[in-house]
């Protein structure tokens, strides 16, 4: 039987346990509960697993039992984040959220269901194996850099060596038809900066503003300006984005605030523009708080690099996928997407590719199905058979390669 066969087999257990995973989503770097699913799921195979020091991460080493005629032992890394976000589900699912304030709006338990199928068949085909598999189960992708904390403690090395490969795949409820799978070489998402700013004058009546140094004319001028600077300071072929999202000042009409702040994310797709668009960011914010006479504090927080496939890992990806899917299946995708990922970690240090599939349920248009992180962003089960069986055949195939 073919891995499509057998991940098509396996159907029905890796729904349950994505379900699972969605009535009981966590989120950020502790998830007690996801870990304990995903140890059960694992539980009987052929892994070394470690759990994690700093996060409640899993990682399983699977080892192959091929021998190399020259004696190598080469790894693949394959990712599956596990974190929900704190959003409030909205999707009327018989499985929804049982978490006030907690959905698995980004898909992230596809991620994990996926993952462990891939692990089930590739401990079918350990003989198979010419090499190693590390399975790295993350907490914390969204905003908390769980990756670079698994780094450090060494999932790259789980194997004994480097990894010499590394693939993530990610799941969308949007824009990409059910079961199609995206990729490209070069710059796959953005990077993702926070900024928080406080801008600090001095308080007084609202009828006397020249009695006072009022933050909030100078808060109002910045959020104009940045988008100014972009267009004037960045290649329209290399850009980035800024976006204001949140504004807090004052507390009544006739108060003349002390402060006044906003929060920003920033979005860039070239080490360049990423050095650029940070230096107009504070440079316009300074420049507008001392033209008002006020003060402005920075907290300017790098939090993703960009994330970048590696041209020769995102062509053996896609063609993998042909082989298996067909070709009307599979895209490369002509430009990188304005979200970030914290895979970027792992591509920082390992050669590798950041995958899309298309999860849009067949009752949903997608280009009009809410996106992910939305309250009714909805996934089909019907994907998670190639979720599996792509992660695992890219393994066998890379290690066969190594």
């Amino acid at each position: 039987m073919s891995v499509c066969d057998d991940a098509a087999d396996l159907r029905e257990e890796l729904t349950e346990l994505r379900r699972a995973l969605h009535r009981e989503p966590e989120f950020g770097l502790d998830l007690p509960r996801t870990q304990e699913k995903v140890l059960a799921a694992l539980d009987g195979l052929p892994l070394e697993i470690t759990t994690g020091k700093g996060l409640s991460s899993v990682t399983a080493v699977l080892r192959g039992g091929a021998s190399r005629a020259d004696g190598r032992r080469p790894a693949v890394l394959l990712r599956g984040d596990m974190d929900a976000l704190p959003v409030q589900e909205d999707t009327g699912l018989d499985y929804a959220s049982a978490i006030p304030g907690r959905m698995h709006a980004c898909g992230h338990d596809l991620h994990v269901a996926g993952l462990v199928g891939a692990a089930k068949l590739l401990a079918a085909r350990r003989a198979e194996l010419a090499g190693d598999v590390v399975l790295m189960f993350q907490p914390g992708e969204e905003g908390m850099g769980g990756a670079k904390i698994m780094i450090d403690e060494g999932v790259l090395d789980a194997a004994g060596e480097r990894a010499v490969a590394a693939y993530a795949l990610h799941v969308f409820s949007t824009a990409l038809p059910q079961g199609t799978v995206v990729s490209r070489g070069g710059t796959a998402m953005a990077a993702s900066d926070a900024v928080h700013v406080v801008v600090r004058g001095k308080g007084g009546h609202g009828s006397s503003p020249h009695a006072a140094k009022d933050p909030v004319p100078a808060l109002a001028a910045m959020v104009g300006a940045l988008q100014t600077m972009v267009t004037r300071e960045l290649d329209i072929f290399d850009p980035a984005v800024v976006t204001v999202g949140s504004i807090h000042a004052g507390t009544a009409g006739n108060v003349i605030p002390e402060t006044a702040s906003m929060d920003v994310t920033v979005r860039s797709f070239s080490e360049d523009a990423h050095r650029r668009v940070r230096a107009g960011v504070e440079r316009t914010v300074r420049g507008i708080a001392a033209a008002h006479g006020v003060e402005a504090d920075i907290d300017y927080v790098e939090q993703y690099p960009v994330t970048v496939n590696a041209a020769d890992e995102a062509a053996f990806a896609l063609g993998t996928a042909r082989e298996l899917f067909g070709g009307a299946r599979v895209f490369d995708v002509p430009r990188p997407m304005a979200g970030s990922e914290d895979f970027s970690f792992v591509l920082q240090q390992v050669p590798g590719a950041f995958i899309g599939l298309g999860a849009c349920p067949p009752d949903r248009d997608p280009a009009t199905a809410p996106m992910n992180h939305s309250p009714q962003a909805a996934y089909d089960d019907a994907v998670l058979p190639d979720a599996a069986a792509l992660l695992a055949e890219l393994a066998v195939r890379r290690l066969g390669d190594a």
